[in-house]
């Protein structure tokens, strides 16, 4: 399987979102990632549920919206309504995840689990088999346009032997200092999906960058 494209819009010019949202829907990107910040789980603010809603009316590809916030299972619902196609919470925000996990399902989404960079893969096992999408975060979460963690090469690996290993379809994306040089060890290691968003949107030509991440 080609590996997924989920250009980061967090990256997009805000004062354009819907030129931004038709040129990934003209590229060969596959999925819009969609980061929501609180400024609590993670030390910066981004956007909510009206820009969601305003990018769904215009894109043509599903919504990977990757949450990073406190008390997410408040919320789930409200992701659902604002057209969300795969919602992704992150590991140590949920106190009862399997309940979290379910709830995003029995509301008709995807189920993701986020995983910071200090948090071991294989705390994972016993809801691999319920997942849909393994995110392996390369930078810590908050900002674009960090440095890549090498470590989330062997991450990836680690996430794709716990896969297989308890039967689970879940893909692995991994968002956080995607380029043409990790993008590449990244695939090579196991990944499923790339998230690009600084590497994208400031590139002199996007939708070509677009296709080069997606040929690796």
């Amino acid at each position: 399987m080609a590996v997924l494209i989920s250009p980061s819009v967090l990256s997009c010019d805000f004062a354009n979102i819907q030129r931004d949202v038709e040129m990934i829907n003209a590229s060969s990107a596959d999925w819009f990632h969609i980061d929501v910040m609180d400024g609590v789980f993670v030390p910066n603010i981004s956007f909510g549920f009206p820009v969601i809603s305003a990018i769904k009316k215009h894109a043509t590809k599903p919504l990977d919206v990757h949450i990073m916030i406190a008390n997410p299972d408040l919320y789930i619902e409200d992701f659902k309504n604002a057209g969300t196609d795969i919602l992704t919470v992150h590991y140590e925000a949920c106190t009862h995840l399997h309940r979290t996990i379910q709830a995003i399902k029995a509301a008709g989404m995807k189920a993701g689990v986020a995983l910071n960079p200090h948090t071991p893969v294989d705390l994972l096992q016993d809801v691999i088999a319920d997942l849909d999408l393994v995110l392996i975060m390369s930078v810590n979460p908050g900002f674009g346009g960090q440095k890549f963690i090498k470590n989330a090469i062997l991450k990836v690996e680690q996430a794709k032997n716990l896969i297989h290993r308890y039967g689970s379809r879940a893909l692995v994306e991994v968002d956080g200092g995607v380029n043409m040089e990790t993008g590449k060890e990244l695939v090579e290691a196991g990944a499923d999906v790339l998230v690009a968003g600084s590497f994208v949107f400031n590139s002199s030509n996007p939708n070509q960058t677009i296709a080069e991440l997606k040929s690796l």
